[in-house]
């Protein structure tokens, strides 16, 4: 399990909540949830939001990381904060909204995974959830590359990173028999990042936590300059300091019933 680093997470806030509050405003106006859950819920301000416009629901916020669930109950919310594994997640009462906001991109076995996830709805529930497409290309494509040909190659066997992307009718099959209302969309953001390092300092609290929690201190700066020479060639810094970084999100809204 990698380590998460809450204010590392928090650099490019403002970007990353952009699809969250995407999702959220997609949510079916008449739907009156009254148990509901975020699952990988992070830094916690999604399941906050969802508890400020849902004041008579019970709201709670699940999330593997103890760090990031710390920094979650600063908040001043009506949520219950609940440390847990998103892939073993079975409420014992059906949920009326499953939220889920870049999260199950990092739990296996989605064709088994997405099903479950309906089957803990009530009927007339709604999942809704984001997640990165994750295609093999572009910076992902580079930082697997950067991985297996240095001598830190053998240090990653076995990491579990972020699961491939499957195909939006995928998705669509697995929850059609369950769900009479789905509507499912893919949005790509062009993120315009300053600084000198931008993409790195992006994934340093997401996509690269595994690979530094693999490698000995000592070893971490060659990899991350071998990372920052192929990104520098893929994505030139402008003239005006921005590094445009594309970055493709797949959105899922269910009804069930």
């Amino acid at each position: 399990m990698a380590t998460w680093d809450p204010d590392v997470y928090a650099l490019y806030r403002r970007y990353r909540e952009r699809p969250a509050l995407d999702l959220l405003t997609a949510i079916p106006g008449d739907l009156k949830p009254r148990e509901i859950w975020d699952l990988g819920c992070g830094l916690g301000e999604q399941a906050a939001l969802l508890a400020a416009r849902h004041p008579e629901a019970r709201v709670r916020g699940l999330d593997s990381s103890p760090e990031m669930l710390e920094r979650a109950k600063r908040l001043s919310a009506r949520v219950e904060w609940v440390l847990g594994d998103l892939a073993g997640f079975a409420p014992e009462t059906p949920a009326d909204l499953i939220f889920s906001n870049a999260a199950l991109q990092w739990v296996d076995d989605h064709p088994v995974l997405i099903p479950r996830l309906v089957a803990a709805l009530a009927e007339g529930g709604v999942l809704a959830a984001q997640m990165p497409v994750v295609d093999g290309l572009g910076w992902r494509a580079s930082l697997a590359e950067i991985a297996a040909s240095g001598p830190w190659a053998k240090r990653f066997s076995g990491i579990e990173g972020v699961r491939a992307a499957h195909d939006p009718a995928d998705y669509y099959g697995w929850l059609a028999p369950s769900c009479a209302e789905i509507d499912i969309w893919t949005t790509t953001y062009l993120h315009a990042l300053h600084g000198q390092d931008p993409i790195v300092d992006w994934t340093m609290g997401t996509t690269l936590r595994p690979y530094l929690d693999a490698l000995p201190d000592d070893e971490k700066p060659a990899f991350l300059d071998a990372w920052r020479a192929r990104l520098s060639r893929d994505y030139p810094r402008r003239e005006d300091g921005v590094t445009l970084f594309p970055f493709k999100r797949l959105f899922i809204l269910a009804r069930k019933g």
